[in-house]
């Protein structure tokens, strides 16, 4: 079967620089176990209502088993002029079993055929994205629950802001994780609705029951609409912008590796096994493993915006651009599933440097607001509060003192309400425990939150 299955309307064959510029087959071979899937299914349905024999399905199904394992094992020859996935494997099914592969396509179009391989595709891969995520969620609990009772800074603008649980940082990051898991839970409901059956765009003029496909290959759902079906990307839409996401927390999580190791921070040290060196600084030891998932977060949204832009004008129902969808597709996938891996194990192999993360807490004035809050619970007014305590920090820089060396006359200059307590606020200790709303950085609600994390991960 060398021609092509559309040139009975054409009188003269296709311009080989079209064939090159038209055929997706250099990247969507890789949808082959889907192809084949989605055809065993439809082939066995077209026998059961009658529409092919079974004798005839029976062949069919015996050659696309055949290539299946010819796939696998690398033996398949593709053809120089094979247009796509589907027509080289119905082209060597045609070598296999003669005339009645043609059968194969009896009331179904690429269109929908190609649909329904991406939805299969995309299953397998939210479940290794969804894998992957609990893999780094157990990663971060590790730490979390290792480094429970250290203190370090926590920051807003990159500026010293109030002390914090460094367990309390890592399962922010959990948390960022859990809803990444919910979006592409979600997102998996999307994509588990079945395509085929659509056709070309008006459905079949034949007798095909698209819920029993639907049941053969594990669709909940069957899709209402022929024409939306067919013109459809939402859902490759879906995924990308989940990923996108996604990508920004790691890439958030990776940002803060690479100063947290610096010899400015000191807070960690990264593990060997995740780090690189210099070919011609000794003494380097680089974070390429943050900094390249950092990189790759760009595109990863270059992706999402390369199918957002293909998709923006396109009138109903299918039009070629859509070919367009599965490299920028495949390569979010490819891309997430490794930073995902490497950043798992980067965060599980780190170690934490205590000492000087606790000796940063006493750098910045980061219980200053400690400090307001205690002339506040004196009935002063927060604002007011502030306000002094502003200036109490501006003389100690003016001085060069901390707020836990100043006497107490020097207090009382700028408020008479203080008293000697205001030293026992001024500790990190103090703090951090003496935070009392729900999902603070107490103690008690760090450990919580660790419960919650090990159930979720049960």
């Amino acid at each position: 079967m060398k021609a092509k299955l559309w040139e009975g309307r054409f009188s003269k064959p296709a311009d080989p620089k079209v064939e090159r510029f038209t055929a997706s087959i250099s990247f969507d071979k890789r949808l082959y176990p889907y192809d084949i899937q989605g055809s065993l299914a439809h082939v066995q349905m077209l026998a059961e209502t009658g529409i092919i024999k079974k004798k005839e399905a029976t062949s069919i199904q015996k050659g696309l088993k055949s290539i299946l394992k010819e796939l696998d094992s690398g033996r398949f020859e593709f053809a120089p002029h094979d247009e796509d996935i589907h027509m080289s494997i119905e082209r060597r099914l045609h070598e296999l079993v003669g005339p009645v592969a043609g059968k194969m396509h009896t009331a179904r179009s690429r269109n929908d055929q190609v649909i329904l391989d991406v939805r299969l595709f995309l299953r397998d891969m939210i479940h290794q994205v969804l894998d992957s995520i609990r893999e780094l969620e157990k990663s971060l609990l590790k730490q979390a629950e290792d480094n429970q009772g250290v203190i370090c800074p926590g920051f807003t603008h990159m500026q010293h802001a109030q002390p914090i649980l460094l367990s309390h940082h890592y399962l922010a990051y959990f948390q960022m994780l859990e809803r990444d898991y919910e979006r592409f839970s979600q997102t998996f409901t999307r994509v588990n609705i079945l395509p085929l059956g659509a056709g070309a765009m008006a459905g079949s003029n034949f007798p095909i029951d698209r819920h029993r496909v639907a049941d053969l290959l594990s669709f909940p759902k069957v899709s209402e609409n022929s024409m939306d079906t067919v013109a459809d990307r939402d859902f490759v839409l879906d995924f990308l912008s989940a990923a996108a996401i996604l990508q920004m927390h790691l890439s958030r999580m990776a940002e803060e590796l690479v100063y947290w190791s610096s010899l400015e921070f000191k807070f960690i040290r990264l593990p060997d096994e995740f780090c690189t060196g210099s070919s011609i600084m000794p003494q380097k030891k680089n974070p390429d493993v943050a900094e390249l998932t950092r990189g790759k977060t760009g595109r990863i949204y270059g992706n999402l915006m390369a199918v957002l832009t293909t998709m923006k004008g396109l009138p109903l129902t299918y039009n070629s651009d859509m070919q367009e969808d599965k490299p920028p597709l495949f390569d979010t996938c490819d891309n997430l599933i490794s930073c995902l891996a490497v950043m798992s194990g980067l965060i599980l192999g780190l170690k934490v440097n205590r000492e000087v993360m606790e000796n940063y807490t006493q750098k910045g004035f980061i219980t200053a607001t400690n400090l307001a809050n205690y002339l506040a619970d004196k009935g002063i007014p927060f604002r007011e509060a502030h306000f002094i305590v502003g200036a109490i920090v501006k003389h100690c820089e003016e001085k060069d003192r901390e707020l836990d060396n100043l006497d107490l006359k020097t207090y009382k200059s700028f408020c008479p309400k203080f008293e000697k307590d205001l030293y026992e606020v001024l500790t990190l200790e103090f703090s951090v425990e003496s935070v009392k709303s729900y999902g603070g950085t107490s103690p008690q609600s760090v450990k919580r939150q660790i419960l919650s994390a090990q159930k979720i991960l049960r």
